[in-house]
Order: C-alpha cells, then structure tokens, then sequence
C-alpha cells in the first residue's frame, strides 16, 4: 500500500509518497509529473514511515541547514538508467551545482538523455535536480518551475 502525506513549504505544498518505509515520490504542488506513478488508491497516512523523518529533514533544510540525505530510504521508481542518473544526483554537495554536460560524461551518455531523467525525479529536493544548470551557468528548466529552482538555489546559498 501506498501511503502519502503532505507538507507545507516554502515552494509550496509537498505531496510525499511512501512504501515499505522507503520515500518513492516527493512532488512539489503543480510540477510537471506531478505524482506521477502514484496509485489511485494511496491513502493519507502523516504519521506512516519514513515520513516523520523527511518531515525533519525538511524542516531543516528549509531552515537553511545542510541536512545529510544520504541515510534517506529512497525508492524512487524508474528505469535502469533512470536509477543511474538519479545516484549521480545524489552526490552532488548541498550549495554545489552541476551540468548536464557534467552527468553525462560521468555516466557515458548524452546531456539530452541525461536531461530527460532528470526531468522524470520522482523525489525533488532529496533527489537535488534543482542543482543541475546549463553548460553557461544558466538557469535551465525545472519541473517545479523555475521561480523555485531559484529559491532553492539561494536558500542553498548558489545564487544571490
């Protein structure tokens, strides 16, 4: 069963999902792909693992603090090379930003494909896909929008 729960934030609300304790999906309210993937008969439970724990990761993260998501149980559903892209995200450092140039060359592929996985993260924010720019420091597209790719950006002290 699939176990959801919501949040209010500074981007806006948040929808988390959960199953078997591990976080499969964190969208921001009006995302592209919003809770996509998530079955229609998820049900509300604010109180079911692991959200507690994101709950405060959250908080502290939006309080300015560089919370360490990698002990996070993450499931995020995807394709094999989804998944790829998804861990190289990961190890991009809080305050730090990378390009899609850059994943690609790290993961053997094109910046194109690697844009298309990055565009389909189930689980924004613990999954930092607002860290990936363009090869000029550009802003790029974000599917929470590009309003709060820039709040998040500053927040994590990367813009001014």
């Amino acid at each position: 069963m699939t176990e959801i729960r919501f949040l209010p934030s500074p981007v806006g609300r948040l929808t988390l999902a959960a199953r078997e304790g591990a976080l499969v999906g964190l969208w921001l309210e009006n995302q592209r792909f919003y809770r996509a993937g998530l079955p229609s008969d998820a049900r509300e439970a604010p109180n079911a693992a692991p959200f507690p724990m994101i709950a405060e990761w959250l908080e502290a993260y939006f309080n300015g603090k560089a919370p360490d998501a990698s002990a996070l149980p993450l499931a995020p559903d995807g394709t094999a090379f989804q998944k790829r892209v998804w861990a190289e995200l990961r190890r991009v450092p809080y305050g730090r930003t990378t390009t899609y140039s850059q994943l690609a060359a790290a993961l053997a592929s094109s910046p194109r494909a690697v844009g298309g996985a990055v565009g389909r993260n189930p689980i924004s924010l613990l999954i930092p896909c607002h860290r990936v720019i363009g090869a000029h420091g550009e802003l790029t597209g974000y599917a929470g929008g590009l309003e709060n790719k820039r709040l998040l950006l500053r927040l994590e002290g990367v813009l001014r």
